[in-house]
């Protein structure tokens, strides 16, 4: 009953929950030699070779302003481990990546750069819909991208 209740309440909010970005390459197709908020998401996720994780094929890509947030949902399992990163190319733009369950209660932890990007960890312990929140906390509005990985 409260994740029906947090999605009505998510549904009347108008532009909380973010539409689909934009049709955009798969971040899979990511090439260093392109700067891009996409390729400096996938960078700082520090989800490399080596590491276990597993790019997802969901993102988000969009125009993000301070202080108003965005709410991406995801569907995540409980026992995986995932990792979100956000990042713009703006170096003014600080960025807040959060990650609450179906209940609006924050589920792990997150990590902000001095730098124009953020992160977030969380391993569940059910299986469900879970909302990242993105906020710009410094700069004006920016060209924003999120990706995330799994392991």
């Amino acid at each position: 009953m409260k994740s029906l209740a947090a999605a009505i309440f998510l549904a009347a909010v108008p532009g909380l929950m973010a539409s689909p970005g934009k049709s955009q390459p798969s971040p899979l197709d990511w090439n260093p030699a392109a700067e891009s908020p996409r390729s400096r998401a996938i960078e700082i996720a520090g989800a490399g070779e080596g590491t276990g994780y597993i790019a997802r094929d969901g993102y988000w890509l969009g125009t993000l302003e301070k202080q108003k947030p965005v709410l991406v949902a995801v569907d995540l399992f409980a026992g995986n481990s995932y990792r979100f990163s956000a990042a713009a190319l703006d170096p003014s733009v600080r960025l807040r990546v959060s990650v609450f369950d179906g209940d609006g209660q924050p589920a792990g932890s997150e990590s902000m750069l001095d730098s124009p990007g953020a992160t977030a960890s969380v391993t569940p312990v059910r299986n469900g819909r879970f909302f990242v929140r993105l906020l710009m906390t410094e700069g004006d509005k920016a060209e924003t991208c999120m990706v995330y990985f799994f392991k």
